[in-house]
């Protein structure tokens, strides 16, 4: 499934543990020229020379439309060409935020968490999109990057929930919008994989639960995911990358619109 001398723009990837990261591993090991991007102050740089092959990175908002054209030039100015973008980036600031109001996991949040998650996990997609694709050669693939709580009721993630279901709606949206020049976009819906984001929610559930005071972080991650996935294994974002390279390859020619859980069953 080679994808030598494509050119693949991967958002929210600046992490080397991400699941943007693991992405960009995958497209590069496929021989593809990998453009990450990430907000300043994510350890983009560094993250790219960890990398296998031509891993590049720019820093860019995947929130802004001005911000991600702008990286789409700069990208086509070295490169010639956009073949791929994949819409990873969301949650948030590049810092671990474990001092974030505990509302950030209530069905009563505040308004600023709940415009925070819809900005950071569905104004990511709509905007790098349509900023990339006119950019982007005919025939190209986007991938957004879901989640399995877009798949049904997230009653302790309802503006995560809420904004990963409209990543899926826009997919499809975005799927015959963009057919006319045969730019295929899907949506993978990750299930649990220890990132950033359950590190966060690790903590503000340790500190809002007595009983969990002497469980780690790890811990807990790892007993919701025993509980919650039924062939056993937690995700790596490998596994995500992996279905990515397929979408993007010329073997899922006619695949457009379409939505798969890569989540061990949890969303069955």
């Amino acid at each position: 499934m080679s994808l030598e001398n494509k050119v693949v723009v991967v958002t929210g990837a600046g992490f080397p543990n991400g699941i943007g990261a693991g992405i960009a591993r995958c497209f590069a090991n496929e021989n593809a020229k990998v453009i990450i991007t990430d907000l300043k102050g994510a350890p983009t740089d560094e993250t790219a020379a960890a990398m296998p092959g031509n891993v590049k990175s720019i820093i860019a908002d995947a929130a802004s439309q001005e911000a991600m054209s702008e990286a789409a030039d700069k990208v086509i100015e070295q490169y010639g060409r956009i073949d791929v973008l994949v819409n990873n980036a969301g949650v948030g600031d590049p810092q671990p935020q474990v001092d974030l109001p505990a509302d950030l996991l209530s069905p009563t949040m505040s308004d600023q968490i709940w415009d925070m998650q819809l900005v950071s996990n569905l104004r990511t997609t709509f905007a790098s999109s349509i900023a990339v694709a006119p950019k982007m050669e005919d025939g190209g693939s986007i991938v957004n990057i879901a989640s399995v709580a877009a798949l049904g009721p997230a009653t302790g993630l309802p503006a995560y929930g809420a904004a990963k279901a409209g990543v899926v709606h826009l997919t499809k949206t975005h799927a015959i919008q963009f057919a006319p020049r045969r730019i295929r976009v899907n949506c993978i819906c990750p299930g649990l994989l220890w990132t950033r984001a359950w590190e966060m929610i690790t903590a503000i559930m340790k500190e809002n639960d007595p009983s969990l005071a002497n469980v780690s972080q790890r811990e807990i991650f790892e007993g919701i995911d025993a509980r919650s996935t039924p062939l056993g294994d937690e995700q790596t974002p490998e596994d995500i990358g992996n279905l990515a390279v397929f979408y993007a390859s010329e073997k899922a020619r006619m695949i457009t619109g379409a939505v798969v859980a890569v989540d061990g069953g949890s969303s069955v």
